[in-house]
């Protein structure tokens, strides 16, 4: 979903290297570390966090934010959040309207 878009939900396919995301099978588990892309948007923060193992049935949501000036610095700042969730393994429908069961918050300060 995409603020564009009023947030209507809708089914796309996208190559992974099109997604902010790193996903690798490990076996049992599902590794996933969020990219951060473009590294000049973004607010200070503390050391990134590590990826996330998740097992089958677990699912996480990874939250990262950015900033930005025009070239010239004469413009107004603009913002943007970026949200994953990802799944692994069979889950219910209706699985991203429950909590995560992790919650990953690399939101940094825009001011």
């Amino acid at each position: 979903m995409s603020e564009r878009d009023g947030f209507e939900p809708h089914e796309s396919e996208r190559d992974l290297r099109q997604v902010g995301l790193s996903l690798r099978d490990e076996g049992d588990r599902l590794r996933v570390l969020a990219r951060v892309e473009p590294l000049f948007g973004l607010p200070p923060r503390p050391r990134r966090p590590p990826a996330v193992r998740l097992v089958p049935g677990q699912w996480v949501r990874w939250q990262l934010n950015y900033r930005f000036s025009s070239a010239a610095g004469i413009r107004d700042w603009s913002y943007w959040l970026d949200t994953f969730n990802v799944a692994y393994g069979p889950v219910d429908p209706n699985v991203f309207l429950s909590d995560p069961t992790v919650l990953v918050n690399e939101c940094g300060p825009v001011r």
